[in-house]
């Protein structure tokens, strides 16, 4: 997979996704089955909600609601930071990366990420026009560092590879109900119905339980469009250099897609149909707006700072 000589973490993270073994292919049956019952869960769904109502399904909201319910229905006060920004600035240099001419420097790609975010008319471009010189140079910094470490950690991406940075999918084109993600890495080539797509995503911190969901819902919406599954999915830690590869089987997609129509169910029970919510302690705790006065909360956090 790779022309040239990697140093041991780059040897190591391509040895984790590369491929092994015979071609992996799924049988088809498996596949239409997944595909026909999605389907119809999502038609039976549509039925249940108000007139002209549309719902947009991402693993952030899968994520928020199976998590607690109560906190999923508080309103979104996010605000653009140098902290959170980083990643966006740093996912558009990695994607200018993949078409340079030359040997560019992290500095390079992410001030010419920079320009162009702040002539783009989103939530992001719009914040990144107003900063000024002191939060620019921080959020530079920050998407330096991690530019950095990809360079520095990731198996250069030849173009043999086919990589594809911030890719978007959703399924399906009708209807009211969508699921939707944006893949942060992409590559492997198409071959009829043989497996050889690998999904990765970019992180810092450390390990949990919701990274590996997150990839299995990749994993389940790149079945749902395309018919042929991806072979490998794996989270990419940045600030550790380690890759958490698995690969992707039947079972993974089995739970991928009742975790997906549970979160589905619960968004419509919450807001269409008016069912009051429950409190769950969970990992959201710790930025929910309500942790100051949830006992529920509070005695999680409680007991895991006790540990």
């Amino acid at each position: 997979m790779s022309d040239v000589d990697l140093n041991p973490v780059q040897q190591r993270t391509l040895d984790r996704l590369r491929r092994t073994g015979d071609p992996v292919v799924f049988d088809r049956d498996f596949v239409n089955d997944i595909r026909d019952e999605m389907q119809a869960a999502l038609d039976h769904f549509a039925g249940r909600l108000e007139d002209r109502e549309e719902v947009w399904i991402s693993k952030h909201k899968i994520a928020s609601v199976l998590d607690c319910e109560e906190h999923y229905l508080q309103p979104d006060e996010f605000e653009w930071t140098a902290a959170n920004a980083k990643g966006t600035v740093a996912h558009r240099a990695i994607e200018l990366l993949l078409s340079w001419r030359g040997e560019p420097t992290p500095i390079d790609l992410v001030d010419e990420a920079l320009s162009r975010l702040a002539n783009e008319n989103s939530g992001v471009g719009l914040w990144v026009a107003t900063l000024d010189d002191g939060d620019e140079a921080d959020v530079r910094s920050q998407s330096v560092e991690r530019v950095t470490a990809f360079l520095e950690n990731f198996p250069p991406l030849s173009k043999k590879w086919r990589p594809v940075t911030e890719a978007s999918v959703r399924w399906p084109n009708r209807g009211p109900i969508t699921l939707a993600g944006k893949v942060d890495l992409l590559f492997g080539a198409p071959s009829g119905v043989e497996s050889r797509k690998v999904i990765i995503d970019l992180k810092t911190g450390r390990p949990n339980t919701r990274h590996r969901q997150d990839l299995a819902f990749y994993a389940l919406l790149e079945t749902l469009v395309r018919e042929v599954p991806p072979r490998k999915v794996a989270t990419f830690y940045l600030d550790a250099a380690d890759a958490h590869a698995e690969d992707v089987t039947e079972a993974m997609l089995e739970t991928a897609m009742r975790r997906t129509l549970d979160g589905i169910n619960a968004v419509i029970e919450l807001g269409s149909e008016g069912r009051a919510p429950r409190r769950r302690a969970g990992v959201s705790c710790r930025w929910c707006p309500l942790r100051t006065t949830c006992e529920v909360g509070i005695t999680h956090l409680a007991a895991v700072a006790d540990h």
